[in-house]
């Protein structure tokens, strides 16, 4: 392999510039010509695998007018295949752009793609991150045996006491929003929200406590979402590895392609520089999201949870100067608490609300419960008790769900401080980290939710 590199490289220094330029730029259409193939391929299994049926359901709509319905197949769908396609396609591109060299070993670079923990839900891994500690050998350290044990508790804690009892009263509302007013589906959306967010993190937590454990750092996929002063600041915060790739991959590719340079030239011709130059990163936001959405699954109503997104990021590019001439003209202060509360909790509702679409069985349903938050929000006729339930839950475990989420604000709280929890938890005494570690062990084991009816090893983003 060395002997034919410095071969290849004694022709080049025979060549003349002009020569040495047309090899290049040879080379270069080669390997994109290999990288696009590469991208089609990966793309083309991820897109007949997930989402042939949709497809063939949305065209079916027309075609059934003159007699005809694409069939749809029985597909099986490989556990993470969303997950690990991206980490292709982050490879290649990576590959291509020369970010790194490519793995010449099959079974050490299949070892990355497939790496198990993260195959259900993520975190979306970059090679240049995860590779090398893949590859190199680990020696035990007890430290991070403690410290990735806690880890993972903290993240069962979350899963199997917060989101899976959680679940019960968001799951009736969901099922059957007809039966409820509007400030029970406000809550159910919220509740969907710390649902999602303890059994996605909780599943994050899981995996990195584990590859703690084995000496492999995953990337942080959460910074305390919940704290977001806007949607764009919420994106950057959740689910991490998949905002970053849409940024590397998809954002930054097309607002700089050719086609969106003359979009934004287009755009100030006709319209001006001050609106005109944002019309193609305005476009750009909006694809990402549309793609965040479809991403996230094979049904319209993800389409358009991404859209919604989408609409108040981009509308938020197109309106800066016109938000920041009305918050001179109303005398805002950025730097007081109770305007970023503000944004926290418009923030938080925003996002929250825009859950119904992905949750709800359709768009329509969603619409529908969306219109009744804001018609019958005074319905408070479920917080009448049934036989000592309320909401599928009774007070005792109504009770262990808000202390949960308690312990989950504060902790976060800490961290959006600055202050790292696990680090004050590693500077205590031996004794104090062992009974704190034995009872999560033990309110999981009493606390948390089993039984027949609920899927504890089940987390909602592995169906993505």
């Amino acid at each position: 392999m060395k002997a034919g590199k410095q071969r290849i490289e004694q022709q080049k220094e025979t060549l003349t510039k002009e020569a040495k330029k047309a090899l290049q730029a040879k080379n270069k259409k080669r390997s994109r010509r290999i990288l696009t193939l590469g991208i089609l391929i990966i793309l083309g299994t991820l897109l007949f695998l997930k989402y042939y049926n949709f497809f063939a359901d949305t065209v079916s709509v027309v075609t059934r007018l003159i007699g005809f319905r694409i069939p749809n197949l029985r597909l099986l769908l490989p556990l993470g295949i969303s997950f690990y396609s991206l980490q292709a396609i982050a490879y290649m591109t990576d590959v291509y752009r020369g970010k790194i060299e490519a793995d010449r070993n099959f079974l050490k670079f299949m070892l990355f793609l497939s790496y198990f923990p993260q195959i259900v839900q993520g975190p979306i891994a970059r090679y240049k991150q995860l590779a090398g500690q893949l590859y190199e050998p680990h020696d035990f350290e007890y430290d991070r045996f403690v410290r990735g044990v806690e880890l993972i508790l903290w993240g069962f804690l979350k899963k199997l006491i917060i989101a899976d009892r959680i679940a019960i009263p968001v799951s009736m509302v969901f099922n059957n929003p007809s039966a409820y007013g509007g400030l029970a589906v406000l809550l159910a959306a919220i509740g969907y929200g710390v649902q999602v967010y303890a059994d996605f993190s909780g599943g994050m937590d899981i995996a990195r406590g584990f590859s703690q454990i084995i000496g492999i750092d995953l990337e942080l996929n959460f910074t305390q979402p919940y704290f977001s002063v806007s949607v764009e600041d919420f994106w950057r915060r959740w689910h991490i590895t998949l905002g970053a790739f849409m940024r590397d991959y998809v954002f930054y590719p097309l607002s700089l392609s050719r086609l969106f340079n003359a979009i934004g030239k287009k755009s100030r011709k006709l319209i001006g520089d001050f609106a005109g130059k944002k019309v193609a990163p305005f476009i750009a936001m909006f694809l990402v999201y549309f793609l965040v959405g479809f991403w996230h699954g094979a049904e319209w109503k993800y389409i358009v949870y991404g859209v919604w997104n989408g609409i108040f990021i981009a509308s938020s590019i197109l309106l800066v100067d016109v938000y920041a001439k009305i918050k001179r003209f109303l005398h805002i202060r950025e730097d007081r608490f109770i305007w970023k509360l503000f944004q926290i909790v418009r923030t938080f509702l925003i996002i929250s609300i825009g859950r119904l679409f992905s949750r709800a069985l359709s768009v329509g349903t969603a619409f529908s419960m969306m219109k009744s938050i804001f018609t019958r929000i005074t319905d408070f006729g479920f917080l009448q008790a049934d036989n000592g339930m309320t909401m599928g839950l009774d007070k005792w475990n109504w009770l262990v769900l808000l202390l949960g989420i308690v312990l989950i604000f504060v902790v976060d709280l800490q961290h959006e401080k600055g202050f790292s929890m696990r680090d004050r938890i590693a500077n205590q005494n031996v004794i104090f980290r062992i009974l704190l570690v034995s009872f999560t062990i033990a309110a999981i084991a009493v606390l948390g939710v089993y039984g027949p009816g609920f899927d504890s090893a089940g987390f909602i983003y592995q169906q993505f």
